[in-house]
């Protein structure tokens, strides 16, 4: 019999051990210099053209931007499932981040020229949409590398390191642009020190043996074409097939909404309405408190996450969650005030980030190696449509002030209903437990 202690032991292999794994620390290694380039390119790119001198941006292009940065995730989403179902992921980890170097140095190029609108815009597009193929990469290949006793701990360790990278990455921007300047050719120059991220992640996977990180086997049509089709429809079956995931998924789309709406009005009060209050910095330095704030919710869900799993189970820490975000949105973010704001931030992104490790870890643990690509396409798919389709709604009715505590109800409203929704689906799959254990 296994006493509760031991249980704790097996369950808890701690970050020492886990980068005595070989194997793991590759991986681990490859996604932060992924996400530090990642990082650095975004806030290069929203500085150059939200906090640039020589442009401006009304709601509407700042909606633009986002649809810019997180749409190609959904375009792609499909194909990068398919394809990380059917290829090398190793191979995908390589080819991938060498072009997305590749489109890097273009949109350099298009920002330094003063280009606006499609040119600049197809070139970040391509960028992003290339580093979706990382991101499901890393994600998908993590079992092979880690037991599955401890993937909820080694995926809370590695997406909280990646996302604090990121913001890493962002404040280098910003460090950046104070030295470069805050024009077309400092931005420009900023812009192109992403690339040296993606060349370390792809010498990084070029270190792995071929096929160490999977596929074990495909389970796909023999056209490629064929695969790629279907794998959205795949991916969404197998989710819907394991009941934990998709009320995991719910809960998650929920956050998304309505933080979407909360970081274009927070996006805005720091371009238009907020001024500097004592230690605190309005403008794009304000806009780098929000992300160490959010830097910070994300540190600690890391840390605290797979220890709250153990004492509230799945539900009880995602349920909690959406309930900790709703309060906030009401209690924090109405007063529209800049430190309420960052702390907010802080509590919001802390909230969203304890979601986010639950679902990594339902799909990593609920979902067969043959299609676990493709449900990570399908999440990452309607995760960024999802967070687009809700600043591009806000962009519509927000004043150009940012003030409206409407939205910021309407936020609060989203997340009840995600809890709502999640319970909903949450009490299906106990049931279908129930039904699997009698039978």
């Amino acid at each position: 019999m296994t006493t509760a202690g031991s249980t704790a032991a097996k369950h808890h292999l701690g970050v020492r051990k886990l980068l005595a794994v070989a194997g793991f620390r590759r991986l681990l290694a490859t996604r932060l210099a992924a996400q530090w380039g990642d990082g650095l390119f975004q806030a290069g790119l929203a500085g150059a053209v939200l906090f640039n001198p020589e442009r401006h941006a009304d709601p509407l292009a700042v909606a633009a931007g986002f649809a810019v940065l997180l749409l190609p995730y959904s375009v792609v989403g499909p194909f990068a499932g398919a394809l990380l179902d059917r290829w090398d992921r190793r191979r995908v980890l390589v080819v991938a981040n060498l072009t997305r170097a590749v489109f890097i140095l273009l949109t350099a190029v298009a920002v330094g020229l003063g280009l606006d609108g499609l040119p600049l815009y197809a070139s970040a597009l391509f960028v992003t949409g290339v580093s979706r193929f990382v991101g499901s990469g890393l994600s998908a290949s993590l079992p092979h590398v880690v037991d599955a006793d401890h993937l909820v701990e080694a995926n809370a360790f590695v997406t909280t390191l990646g996302a604090l990278t990121a913001v890493l990455g962002a404040g280098c921007a910003v460090g950046l642009r104070s030295v470069l300047g805050a024009d077309d050719d400092g931005s420009a120059w900023t812009t192109t020190f992403a690339v040296l991220g993606s060349l370390a992640a792809a010498f990084l996977a070029s270190r792995f043996a071929r096929g160490a990180l999977g596929p074990d086997e495909v389970d796909e049509p023999s056209r490629t074409l064929t695969a790629v089709a279907l794998g959205l429809l795949d991916g969404a079956r197998a989710a819907w097939r394991a009941p934990a995931v998709a009320a995991a998924l719910l809960a998650l789309l929920a956050h998304r909404a309505a933080f979407g709406a909360s970081l274009l009005l927070t996006l805005l009060l720091m371009r238009t309405t907020f001024t500097d209050f004592g230690p605190f910095r309005a403008g794009m330095a304000g806009l780098g408190e929000v992300a160490v704030a959010g830097g910070a919710g994300i540190l600690v869900a890391g840390l605290v996450t797979d220890r709250v799993v153990d004492v509230l189970g799945r539900r009880g820490a995602i349920c909690g969650a959406l309930l900790l975000a709703a309060v906030t949105q009401l209690g924090l973010g109405l007063p529209m005030l800049l430190p309420t704001t960052l702390v907010a931030s802080f509590v919001l992104t802390f909230a969203g980030q304890v979601v986010k490790l639950c679902v990594d870890a339902a799909v990593q643990g609920d979902i067969g190696d043959e299609v676990r690509g493709r449900v990570f396409a399908l999440y990452d798919t309607l995760f960024n449509a999802t967070q687009v389709a809700a600043v591009t709604a806000a962009a519509a009715v927000v004043p150009l002030d940012g003030r409206s505590p409407g939205l910021l109800v309407a936020a609060t409203v989203t997340y009840l209903l995600g809890l709502v929704g999640y319970l909903a689906l949450a009490r299906r799959s106990a049931a279908l437990s129930a039904a699997g254990a009698g039978g």
